[in-house]
């Protein structure tokens, strides 16, 4: 039955408490369909035990299986994965069963949430930056992090390998430019030698051209006829 648009929905919110590697499965057809369903579901884990639950309620024509896998995190995939899930025409309903549990079970599911959680801590740690560094007229600046000593030593390291790159940078190029002589002969072939006075000349005389027509005034643009204008 469809519910009415103003009508708010149904939210479940599960806790680790509420999880279980305990599943219920309902609505399977009443066809003898238990290999079937065991085989659906270890695609998703190490099982280890399924078996029919009569003494549950259930619809007609459909059966109840009961199904213990062996890790925690497996059941909680199967249960995503798997909950309205279509299966020879029925959708199955898929639910914790964290009633069957027993202490050492508990026990178990809680500290295993607990290194999961810690585990995700610290992935997120190791992918935030301890340093981060700008550049101030050339100069390194340091942000305040807790850092360990090793950290501290690579990275004034590498600020020292930047700034003295940057120096020897700046030096090349305030370094006046030198021009090569055009008499030397700098290759041991004639010919090659002939070449390069020949491109040589060429670019002097391209030089000395516009040298020759920057420092003429512009001049008036002269008149192609005699006619007087009025």
């Amino acid at each position: 039955m469809p519910r009415y648009k103003d009508e708010p929905p149904g939210v479940r919110v599960y806790t680790v408490c509420d999880e279980s590697r305990y599943l219920i499965v309902r609505n399977v057809p009443s066809l003898g369909c238990g290999d079937d369903l065991l085989k659906l579901f270890a695609t998703y884990g190490d099982i280890e035990e399924c078996k029919p639950m009569d003494a549950e309620d259930c619809d007609p024509f459909t059966d109840v299986y009961f199904i213990k896998f062996r890790l925690f995190s497996n059941a909680r995939f199967a249960k995503r994965k798997l909950d309205e899930f279509v299966f020879l025409g029925n959708r199955l309903k898929v639910s914790y069963a964290s009633q069957f549990e027993s202490l050492a079970d508990t026990k178990d599911k809680l500290e295993t949430r607990r290194k999961e959680v810690l585990a995700r801590l610290n992935s997120g740690r190791s992918k935030v930056p301890n340093i981060h560094s700008s550049v101030d007229l050339g100069e390194p600046s340091l942000v305040t992090a807790p850092l360990q000593p090793n950290l501290v030593s690579e990275q004034i390291t590498s600020w020292q390998r930047a700034f003295s790159e940057s120096q020897r940078i700046s030096h090349v190029n305030e370094s006046p430019i030198t021009r090569v002589s055009s008499d030397k002969d700098y290759f041991a072939s004639q010919s090659m030698n002939q070449t390069v006075r020949l491109v040589r000349e060429k670019l002097n005389k391209i030089e000395s051209s516009t040298e020759h027509l920057q420092a003429r005034p512009a001049s008036k643009k002269p008149r192609i006829d005699n006619r007087r204008r009025i």
